[in-house]
Formats: C-alpha cells, sequence, structure tokens
C-alpha cells in the first residue's frame, strides 16, 4: 500500500510526523455542552495557528496538531467519519489492564523551548475558553540520547524520512480522510525502585535490547516475553505493521513515566501491538515490561487535515 504525495494530497497536520523535540506539552480537553458549532471553527483555527506558528518558531522546531476522540466525532462532525475510527480497545489479563479513559480533544504541542511550548498552550488555552474542561495537561522531556526514563533508547524502530508519512497518515484508500491520522495516547507510570532492583541483564532480557549501545538481541536470543518480540509484528502478508511513535518521558520527583503517542494510517497496527502486548501470543507470554509499568489512560483519536478541519468548520 502506498501514500499519495503528489499535490492533490490533503495538509496534512505538520506536528503529526515531524521529527523528535526536546520538550513536549499535552493538553486534553472535554468540551462542554452545545459548544460544537463554534468549536469547529475555533478548533480549525488552532490548526491553521499550530501550522503558521512552526514557520514563525522554526529556530525552535516548534511543532503540534489538533485531535478528535473517536467517542466524541460524530457530536463533533456529524455529516462524515474516517472509516476506522472506533473507540480504545479494551484489554485485560490478568493484572494487565489497558485502562480507557475517553477524551474529546487531544492538542499536541512540541519544540525545542520549553517558554514557546507554555506560550502555545496559553494561546490554546484562551481561544477554547468557555468551549471545553482541561481534563489533563502532561509536559513532557527528552531524556538523555532519546531514552526512556528505564534507561533504553525508545523509538529506534520508528520510519525514517519520507516513510514516516507513508505509515502515519491515511492515503487514497479513505480518500476523504487522507492526509489524516489514527491516534492513540496512554499516559505510563514507571515503578523505577522496581526497575532498578534488577540487573541490567534482566532489564536487557526485559526489552530484548542491549541498554548502552542500543543493540538489538539476534532473532534465537529474544525471549517470547521481552518488549521487542511482543510489539514487532506482522500482517498476514508478512508486512511490517508499524506505527509512527511520537512518545516522550514525563515526569517528576512523585511520578515518572512515559507519555505514549502512536500516529498511524489505521488503528490495526496500535491495537495488535496492545493486545500481543497484554494479551501474549496466546501461550502465556506477554510482554514482560508490564511488570514494570502501568497504562493510567488510554484515548483514541484522529487528527484530520487541515483541509478537511477548514472546510468542516464551515
Amino acid at each position: 500500500m502506498t501514500t499519495d504525495t503528489g499535490s492533490d494530497m490533503p495538509r496534512e497536520q505538520g506536528g503529526v510526523c515531524a521529527e523528535g523535540n526536546l520538550h513536549g506539552l499535552y493538553l486534553l480537553f472535554n468540551a462542554e455542552e452545545q459548544a460544537e458549532p463554534t468549536l469547529r471553527k475555533v478548533l480549525a483555527e488552532i490548526a491553521v495557528w499550530l501550522q503558521a506558528s512552526a514557520d514563525q518558531n522554526a529556530d525552535s522546531a516548534f511543532n503540534g496538531f489538533v485531535a478528535i476522540g473517536a467517542n466524541y466525532w460524530d457530536t463533533l462532525y456529524p455529516g462524515a467519519r474516517p472509516q476506522q475510527l472506533r473507540p480504545f480497545p479494551s484489554f485485560e489479563q490478568d493484572d494487565r489492564k489497558a485502562p480507557v479513559q475517553p477524551v474529546d480533544i487531544f492538542v499536541h504541542i512540541r519544540s525545542d523551548r520549553l517558554d514557546i511550548n507554555h506560550i502555545a498552550a496559553m494561546e490554546v488555552c484562551h481561544r477554547l475558553k468557555g468551549l471545553v474542561q482541561l481534563v489533563e495537561e502532561v509536559r513532557s522531556f527528552r531524556y538523555l540520547d532519546n531514552r526512556d526514563l528505564t534507561g533504553f533508547v525508545d523509538g529506534t524502530e520508528n520510519p525514517q524520512g519520507s516513510h514516516r508519512r507513508t505509515v502515519a497518515l491515511v492515503g487514497d484508500e479513505d480518500a476523504g480522510f487522507a492526509g489524516g491520522s489514527y491516534i492513540h495516547t496512554q499516559r505510563y507510570q514507571h515503578q523505577m525502585a522496581r526497575w532498578n532492583s534488577i540487573s541490567q541483564k534482566q532489564q536487557e532480557d526485559t526489552i530484548g535490547r542491549t541498554k548502552v549501545d542500543n543493540e538489538e538481541y539476534a532473532s534465537q536470543d529474544k525471549p517470547l516475553t521481552c518488549h521487542i518480540k511482543r510489539t514487532n509484528l506482522k500482517d498476514a502478508d508478512g508486512n511490517s505493521m508499524e506505527i509512527l511513535r511520537q512518545s516522550m518521558p514525563y515526569g517528576d520527583m512523585m511520578e515518572q513515566g512515559l507519555f505514549f503517542i502512536s500516529c498511524c494510517r489505521t488503528p490495526v497496527h496500535f491495537e495488535a501491538q496492545l493486545k500481543s502486548m497484554i494479551h501474549g501470543d496466546g501461550h502465556g507470554h506477554y510482554d514482560h515490561l508490564l511488570n514494570f509499568t502501568q497504562a493510567v489512560t488510554g484515548s483514541a483519536f484522529f487528527a484530520p487535515s487541515l483541509d478537511f478541519m477548514e472546510q468542516a468548520a464551515g
């Protein structure tokens, strides 16, 4: 499957496929009753403003996007719906659970300057005043050389270059929503004391990579319970079920973790990965990283193209 990247492709929101940054700021909102007519217009204006701000703040690599919750989509945009948009999947096995927390709107802001992110967030909240309630705000940061707080490099398998757009953006298979992306978010809380109590070799066996050099284990050496084994999946035709991860660590001295973000042209890949982590392979081999971290939120969104948002705003 290929993506049409020609001039007829709707304008995607730049933050979906953007390269990594030093700082992230995530705003999650629920809409007020009967706010939709105004909200459609304001959200389109915010998406366009984020895009324009990327040009004005190019020195800090500013980017962002707006995404609409799967459970709220029909209320905001009753006229049309992305073909595969559905609620966040509910998976539970033994003491492993992926909690579901539907949220109406997700505004994703990133740059290499914390102050620029803060200013952008204030502007977003100002424009949305009276239309929404802020449910959660999370501020994230790059840790060392793109590592998770567990000490392992994160996102090594991410698509590179133009392939990012092929993986993340809907193409002509759903022409009305081309240039959009299915977004899944989870905020994971790490049990750092427990993680740090095991040996480096045990940590490496849990991930399937070496910690310092970030070298992937040979196929025959990967435990069936390692994180890489449970998330590097192939479909029925043998194609890699790729996602574009835009995850970043977050935390303070009270709580540390990962704000996980998946961007993909289909929700199927993320859902398959999460199911594989929690339920395993049918033989009890679940992702042992879940012994050291727990998702506390889970939301599904769609980030439409700028063209769609402007047209829907009337």
